[in-house]
């Protein structure tokens, strides 16, 4: 009985950008007694069928966009006489429809932490459960993963979780609804420890993959003050405080190692938490921008970004402190026109973004633009290859439409058309060589170039495209590019490599110093 764990995608690589930590999680679930699965990311290369035998067990993870891949690698799996199992976002969000599609024995909803191994014991005593219940387990019963069972020499990027949970509600977001609203928190001392590991196999590059890097606001606590919450605040000190020690930890790892992370907009208003970032040496950022005007940010639930010239002088605050943003932009909102593209290209090169993206509005299972979304639509949803655009991931990609909201102004065509050439400007040689100015050396800067027209085969070409010649072409040429990237990112392994030990003062409380402001 061999366990298998799969990461579906319908486009293959050859080289990743970022291990799917999840994959490595699960393996470190997976009981001793099953030995060691055998893991299968797509992302790298196609599965081979012929691995897996009657009797074994299947465990496939699915978000939206890789769901209908993972069904049919489901009913291979199924017709092999294997035991299916799925899990991952979309699979919590429509577990009915893992079991009716995927053909599933099961389903895993929430955590798999500890719920996978439920599931796989149940399964040797032949008393697989159709459903089990993961939910949001507690920081301290979050497993480290197995990156003892990752290939080498296929992944640029590796990473780490420090906190899963955000305490936002954007309305294209569902992470708020399915990690919930509380952050929860690893402390500092697993987190090191597994970068420490993953630093002794040759990664400098780590990414920490969290919900939110900035769970505690300056407005929160400002808020927790004028309630008068001591509990709040002391809750909220105790999660700032811990981002400190990480931080403080992160600095005193080998001085090549650079971290990325995802953050909002607020990070940009507390120059202590930037600066501790600079010296821990997390170089980057996603920053979800979303939109430049206030009515687009209105839109989207996240009117606590700023817009205009703030926005642009909020972002230069993050690169005065050496965070280099990858800012996230979102096309198609119903206050967008057609003056918007060009404005938004100019504002992230003014405001000295390092990275972008450029996605169109897309409802997610999960958020509330979905809701709002299918129930306008109602029995009336118009239909591809047989299927309701409210379930549009069950459509094959060649004929999947690219835009699925009706606009006020502009056509889905147009929409697309204008968002490829935001990402054909921004991504041009000169651009890109200019914004390359951030590193220093040559290598860095070559290095920034091929990672710069990566990025943009992979997420733009690929992901925007309706043409399946071009998104072939794409492809190919991502896995050239790959290659070259792989080697300037990965480093000599430092298999001796010590966990640091840490003596810090606490941060200043931040309550001290706005009451200090208020007086003044």
């Amino acid at each position: 009985m061999k366990v298998h764990l799969i990461n579906p995608s319908d486009i293959s690589f050859g080289t990743a950008v970022i291990t799917p930590r999840w994959l490595y999680v699960l393996a470190a679930a997976t009981p001793r007694v099953f030995g060691d699965p055998k893991i299968i990311d797509e992302t790298l290369e196609r599965m081979d069928s012929a691995c897996i035998q009657a009797g074994d067990i299947v465990g496939i993870g699915i978000h939206t966009g890789n769901a209908l891949r993972g069904y049919e690698v489901g009913r291979i799996a199924r017709e092999k006489g294997a035991w299916v199992i799925f899990g991952g976002i979309h699979a919590t969000l429509y577990p009915e429809e893992a079991l009716e599609l995927g053909a599933a024995h099961s389903v895993v909803k929430g955590d798999g932490d500890v719920a996978w191994g439920e599931a796989l014991n149940d399964c040797m005593r032949n008393h697989l459960q159709q459903m089990y219940s993961g939910g949001r387990l507690e920081a301290n019963r979050f497993l480290k993963a197995r990156w003892d069972l990752m290939p080498d020499d296929k992944y640029m990027w590796a990473s780490v979780q420090t906190i899963r949970g955000c305490p936002k509600h954007c309305s294209f977001c569902s992470v708020w609804r399915t990690d919930g609203q509380q952050p929860r928190q690893r402390a500092s001392d697993v987190v090191i420890e597994e970068i420490v590991e993953l630093r002794r196999k040759g990664f400098r590059f780590i990414a920490l993959a969290d919900d939110n890097f900035y769970p505690v606001t300056m407005t929160d606590l400002r808020l927790a003050e004028r309630q008068h919450n001591d509990a709040r605040i002391a809750e909220l000190q105790a999660i700032r405080e811990e981002r400190f020690t990480l931080m403080a930890r992160l600095a005193e790892l080998p001085k090549d190692m650079v971290f990325f992370t995802q953050i909002t907009m607020e990070a940009g208003e507390d120059p202590e938490f930037l600066e501790a970032m600079r010296k821990a040496r997390i170089k980057g950022a996603l920053v979800g921008v979303e939109a430049v005007t206030p009515e687009g940010l209105k839109a989207v639930f996240k009117d606590f970004n700023y817009s205009g010239e703030q926005l642009v002088r909020q972002l230069q605050t993050f690169r005065e402190h050496d965070v280099h943003v990858l800012g996230s932009f979102i096309f198609g909102l119903p206050t967008d026109n057609q003056a918007t593209f060009a404005a938004t290209a100019e504002l992230a090169q003014r405001a000295g973004i390092t990275f972008a993206q450029f996605v169109m509005l897309t409802p997610f299972p999960g958020t509330i633009d979905f809701e709002r979304w299918e129930k306008n639509l109602g029995e009336g949803a118009e239909k591809v290859a047989g299927t309701p655009v409210t379930r549009y991931w069950l459509i094959p990609a060649q004929v999947r439409p690219k835009m699925f909201t009706p606009h006020p102004s502009m056509t889905s065509d147009e929409i697309r058309e204008r968002t490829q050439d935001v990402w054909n400007r921004f991504y041009s040689l000169p651009f890109i060589w200019k914004r390359s100015r951030c590193v220093s050396s040559i290598r860095s800067r070559l290095a920034f170039l091929f990672v710069s027209k990566l990025y943009r085969q992979m997420y733009a070409n690929t992901g925007i495209s309706t043409d399946s010649a071009r998104r072939s072409r794409s492809n190919f040429f991502a896995r050239l590019l790959a290659k070259p990237c792989l080697r300037l990112f990965r480093a000599k392994p430092m298999p001796d490599l010590r966990i640091p030990s840490l003596t810090r003062s606490a941060p200043e409380s931040p309550l001290t110093v706005i009451q200090e402001s208020t007086r003044a």
